[in-house]
C-alpha cells in the first residue's frame, strides 16, 4: 500500500485563485520524500490538504489509507505533523509537555510516562526535561516538537522545514533521526528549503511550481538529467580565453560562464576530469590559474524547472 497517494489534488481559494492545480503523488511506505518549491508554488497548501488542515476543491488524496476529505480523522490518528513554527506553551517544561501530549492520544498514565521519558532520550533532552520550555534553543523546541510528533508512533511523519534557522551541530542531530526513522519504516514527507538536506535525506524528491510538480525522481536522477558535468577555467591571462576556449573543444562544448573562470566546457565523456583540461592547456601552451570540475547540483535542478533559486539554497551550512 502506498503511504501517500494524490490524483489530481486541487485547491482553489475565494477569487478563483488556483493554489494547487491538479497533482499527482505517489509515496511507498518507509520512503523519505523531499518537498521543494519557491514561495508561492503551492507547496504549504499541498501539504495543508495532505494532514487534514484544508479541504482540497479537486481530486482526492489517501494518506496511511484514508481519504484525507471523507475521513480526516482516521488520518490523523495514523499521521504525526511538526510544523516549521511548533506551538509549544512558554511555561510547561518539555517532560509535560511530552506526557501532555501523550494523554491526549488516549494513553494510560502509566504508558504515557514511558513513553514520554522513551522519546525524552531518543531526542536528546533528558538533561532539559524538566527545564521551561521558554528556556529553550531553537534546536531544542524542533527536537520536542518532533518526540511529541512520534508519540502515537504514527506511520507517516511530515516534517515541513524542521531546520530552519537551526546552527549546524542541531541540523546534523535532526538529520541523523529523520534518518533512524526510515530505518524504523516511518514515511516522511520533507518540506525544506535546505537543497543539501533534500540531497541528503530524501530517497526522491518531487519540486512545485505555480501549483504543478514540474519534476520528480531520486537527487542522483534529477542531477544527472539536470546536464552533464562540465570544467570552469580561469587563466593566469584571460586575453587567452579564446585559444583556450578552442584548445578545450576537444573535451566538450564550449558554454557561456559566470564569476571568476574564463572558461566554461560542457564535457561530452563524464570519464572527463581535471587533469584532461590541464594537458590540453599546456599542450596548448597555456598557463592555468584554477581548474574546476563542476557537477550538476539540485540547485541547478531547481532553477532549470521554476527559473529561481531556492530561497535558502545560498544560506546552506556545509
Amino acid at each position: 500500500m502506498l503511504a501517500i497517494q494524490a490524483n489530481g489534488l486541487e485547491r482553489t481559494f475565494k477569487g478563483q485563485i488556483k493554489a494547487v492545480k491538479g497533482i499527482n503523488l505517489e509515496i511507498e511506505e518507509g520512503e523519505i520524500y523531499g518537498f521543494l518549491g519557491p514561495n508561492g508554488a503551492g507547496k504549504t497548501t499541498t501539504v495543508r490538504m495532505l494532514v487534514t488542515l484544508l479541504m482540497p476543491t479537486g481530486g482526492t488524496a489517501l494518506v496511511a489509507g484514508h481519504n484525507v476529505a471523507t475521513d480526516p480523522s482516521a488520518v490523523r490518528r495514523k499521521i504525526g505533523v511538526a510544523l516549521q513554527e511548533a506551538a509549544l506553551d512558554q511555561l510547561m517544561t518539555g517532560r509535560e509537555l511530552m506526557i501532555l501530549q501523550a494523554t491526549l492520544q488516549g494513553m494510560p498514565d502509566k504508558l504515557a510516562r514511558e513513553r514520554s521519558e522513551d522519546l525524552i532520550e531518543r531526542v536528546g533532552l533528558t538533561e532539559a526535561a524538566d527545564r521551561r520550555v521558554g528556556g529553550y534553543s531553537g534546536g531544542m523546541k524542533r527536537r520536542l516538537d518532533l518526540g511529541m510528533a512520534l508519540v502515537h508512533g504514527p506511520s507517516v511523519l511530515f516534517l515541513d522545514e524542521p531546520t530552519t534557522g537551526l546552527d549546524p551541530t542541531s541540523r546534523f542531530a535532526l538529520w541523523e533521526e529523520v534518518s533512524r526513522l526510515r530505518t524504523e519504516g516511518t514515511t516522511v514527507f520533507l518540506t525544506t528549503q535546505y537543497l543539501e538536506e533534500a540531497d541528503q535525506l530524501a530517497d526522491r524528491v518531487g519540486i512545485i511550481s505555480d501549483g504543478l510538480i514540474v519534476a520528480e525522481g531520486t537527487p542522483a536522477d534529477l542531477k544527472r538529467e539536470s546536464g552533464a558535468i562540465h570544467i570552469e577555467v580561469a587563466l593566469e591571462d584571460s586575453g587567452n580565453t579564446e585559444a583556450a576556449r578552442a584548445a578545450l573543444s576537444k573535451l566538450g562544448t564550449p558554454e557561456e560562464t559566470t564569476g571568476e573562470h574564463d572558461v566554461c566546457i560542457r564535457l561530452s565523456d563524464p570519464a572527463t576530469g581535471v587533469a584532461d583540461a590541464v594537458r590540453v592547456l599546456d599542450e596548448a601552451g597555456l598557463a592555468v590559474a584554477e581548474v574546476e570540475l563542476v557537477r550538476p547540483s539540485l540547485d541547478d535542478v531547481f532553477m532549470e524547472k521554476t527559473g529561481r533559486r531556492l530561497e535558502g539554497a545560498s544560506n546552506t551550512p556545509a
